[in-house]
């Protein structure tokens, strides 16, 4: 009888569809196929991803139904491409909506697609609908074909006449029914970001989030690797990488159910956050930016980090200056002079840009440590009395380009701003206030069009007055520790979660609009920001707050996952390293920093001979390169992670007659077995001669140098390092002949 009622209810929702529209959704990039079904119920469901389909006739033998153990027998379960609560699925939802009427299920239906060609790809979109309520869904793909990479997004909307309440909000599901999966994350804390881990899943739930607010790189990061069948691996297996364009509170949901299969939701943070939506009103999710890669976590990256050069990154295909931060040397305690000589040594050393960071404003709380200050953005008299004005007049003088430090989005109680303006902070109207950085330091209320307008006049006051400003440092130190917004209705304070970055991003398009050629660096503490949610309005993330060179290797290694080399900024400290206190030799330090975009935080005048000499080679040496590296394809050759003792990567450029190979020892142990490495990325058929870069003051270069070897030696024999001592690096060119 049970059977009997299913068959006539599932006869009489194919009504919803016409007998045209009983179809298949395809969406393809050169190696990866996502198809999606409309299945006789008039549903839409997932019933394929992986390789791409060489054979189109397999298609018909896609199916959108999947065993579903026990309650296979109470209905037919699928993998439904948007879930909606209160339906017959028994897992985690996409979508979670509670009507007028208090009703709290979703059923969505099939209703059209269409598709148009974009930059780079196809979008595809869907349009899904509630057969009792005027809620509409619609689903957003882009299918980037050369770089395989898909893009997914969902715009939220109804008709009802009352808000409805929206609980959750996924930007998409995926499913994959495997043997085994390992999910590699990247945990994180402040000056300790990216740190990889391994696990399996097994059924249940395994939860990703970040409950910040402001930043979401900092206990964990916003992108994870799925290794299929077996722990993802860099040069083989299939693995799934994954990224949320947002750089607030996430939520990346791993559910393993009772048949083995797996389903991945990526979404804003839900907690705190039910969102009341008004009619007419589109609620949009983040983008979820995915690859599928059957070549590993390499080719994985490699796709990722083309996509973003190409279509994510601010000027992703342009070259990042060298540049020389004063605030490991001088912190706050600097003045006019002091700086002037700063930009001399800098261009004498052979770098592009002076970046002046935190201390330089502030008169009646003079910003003399991180407890005052901070909202007043006129320029302290005391320290700099030619203001900026006279500071960029230097820097052209001493021939390099100028940079400035801001905190747009931060307010201290001491400041003048926070006096004229207490009500622009956020607050919690009872409670006592929440501080950050120094313990005095709130978020602006970025919900407010006020403060929205305040921000953006700070950078359009600089850049206006002084078009000499070529860089700027966004700096984001606090997390959302005041819950209240005083101006956000009472009925909507949890929306504030959201509304500060829809605020944040209406100031920075704004910035873009007018000024779309001064180069940008997101650091948020370090890597808070390290996502692709600001980087459409940014040029580069700070990658972290450390900068002792034996940590760096592994966050700069797990980063470089996920975002491309000129994207992370990457500097050279002095030793002892100021945070760690570990001494590391300056050769090392430049090695390790010469992986990215290049920069310093060293006092020229405070080097040895020695580190003067070696550092001033290294930017040299780096210059000849910078191409390759910041826009070359990444292979990570040993990864730190391994034990051996040793790191190794290398780029090549896209014509493969270009590459620059990076070895470090981490550790020293007599008899230490040094293994050689196997290059990669290399034309087989053409020869390469060696040049290492960088050498070592007063040595000499290592055995390589000057020889010549073909691509198929180096990829399949490989080369002997030549790390003999601790702390030992190298840097090698190799040219085609």
């Amino acid at each position: 009888m049970k059977h009997l009622i299913a068959t006539v209810v599932l006869a009489l929702l194919a009504i919803h569809l016409n007998a045209n529209e009983m179809k298949q959704i395809r969406i393809s990039t050169d190696h990866t196929d996502l198809v999606l079904q409309v299945a006789p119920n008039g549903r839409l469901y997932q019933s394929y991803l992986g390789a791409k389909l060489l054979n189109e006739a397999d298609l018909k033998d896609l199916a959108w139904s999947v065993h579903a153990a026990s309650d296979g027998s109470v209905s037919q379960r699928g993998w439904e491409v948007y879930s909606g609560s209160g339906n017959e699925e028994f897992f985690e939802p996409a979508l979670a909506v509670t009507h007028n009427d208090g009703n709290p299920s979703t059923w969505l239906y099939y209703v059209s697609s269409d598709t148009h060609p974009v930059e780079g790809g196809v979008q595809t979109d869907i349009v899904l609908r509630d057969d009792k309520y005027p809620v509409e869904v619609t689903l957003h793909y882009v299918a980037y074909p050369r770089e395989d990479v898909i893009k997914t997004w969902t715009s939220i909307r109804h008709a009802e006449k009352k808000p409805v309440v929206l609980s959750a909000y996924a930007s998409t599901m995926l499913y994959f029914c495997r043997e085994a999966y390992y999910l590699t994350e990247f945990s994180s804390d402040w000056a300790k970001e990216a740190q990889m881990s391994t696990q399996p899943l097994f059924f249940g739930k395994k939860v990703i989030d970040t409950k910040l607010g402001s930043r979401a790189a900092m206990h964990t990061h916003p992108f994870f690797i799925v290794g299929l069948d077996q722990p993802a691996h860099e040069r083989q297996g299939e693995v799934l990488m994954g990224t949320l364009g947002w750089t607030g509170n996430f939520r990346f949901t791993f559910e393993v159910d009772n048949v083995g299969n797996l389903r991945i939701i990526p979404s804003i943070n839900p907690y705190a956050s039910a969102y009341k939506l008004a009619t007419d009103e589109v609620f949009t999710t983040p983008e979820f930016i995915f690859t599928l890669s059957t070549e590993g976590t390499g080719q994985g990256s490699r796709n990722l980090q083309a996509w973003a050069r190409n279509y994510q990154l601010k000027d992703g295909k342009g070259a990042r200056l060298t540049l020389l931060n004063n605030w490991e040397n001088t912190g706050f305690n600097f003045n006019q002079d002091i700086l002037a000589d700063l930009m001399k040594e800098a261009k004498d050393l052979g770098v592009d840009m002076f970046l002046l960071d935190d201390g330089w404003f502030g008169n009646k709380y003079p910003r003399k440590d991180d407890h005052a200050g901070l909202g007043d953005w006129d320029v302290t008299h005391d320290k700099l009395p030619g203001g900026i004005r006279a500071l960029t007049d230097a820097a052209r003088e001493a021939g390099v380009k100028f940079g400035l430090w801001i905190e747009p989005e931060m307010v201290n109680p001491k400041s003048e701003l926070f006096e004229k303006h207490p009500d622009w902070a956020l607050q919690v109207k009872g409670r006592p206030l929440q501080y950050g950085r120094g313990g005095t330091q709130m978020l602006l209320d970025v919900c407010n069009p006020e403060v929205q307008d305040f921000m953006f006049g700070i950078v359009d006051n600089l850049l206006g007055k002084h078009p000499q400003i070529a860089y700027i440092k966004w700096d984001a130190n606090v997390e959302l520790k005041n819950y209240g917004s005083t101006y956000l209705p009472q009925d909507k304070q949890s929306h504030i979660y959201i509304e500060y970055h829809r605020g944040l991003n209406k100031v920075l398009e704004r910035i873009r609009a007018k000024y779309p050629d001064v180069l940008i660096q997101a650091c948020g503490g370090g890597g808070g920001r390290a996502s692709y949610g600001v980087l459409p309005y940014f040029d580069e993330f700070w990658v972290s707050d450390n900068t002792d060179a034996l940590q760096r290797i592994y966050m700069q290694w797990g980063t470089s996952y996920f975002y491309p080399s000129n994207a992370m900024a990457q500097h050279i400290s002095a030793s002892p390293n100021h945070q760690t206190g570990r001494i590391i030799p300056i050769k090392f330090r430049c090695d390790v920093a010469m992986s990215g975009r290049l920069g310093m935080e060293l006092q020229p005048s405070k080097m040895t001979k020695e580190e003067y000499q070696q550092t001033a080679q290294a930017i040299k040496d780096y210059k000849s390169v910078r191409d390759v590296i910041q826009l070359g394809n990444l292979y990570r050759l040993v990864s730190p992670y391994d034990d051996k003792g040793i790191a190794s990567l290398m780029y090549t450029d896209d014509t493969e007659n270009k590459a620059v190979f990076f070895a470090y020892k981490m550790e020293h142990f007599n008899n230490q077995v040094i293994p050689r490495v196997c290059l990669r990325g290399l034309d087989p058929s053409k020869n390469y001669r060696v040049r290492e870069l960088n050498v070592k003051t007063g040595g000499q270069p290592c055995f390589l140098n000057g020889k010549t070897f073909s691509g198929t030696l180096l990829m399949n024999t490989g080369i002997e390092m030549p790390l003999g001592s601790d702390y030992a690096s190298c840097v090698l060119e190799l040219t085609a002949e």
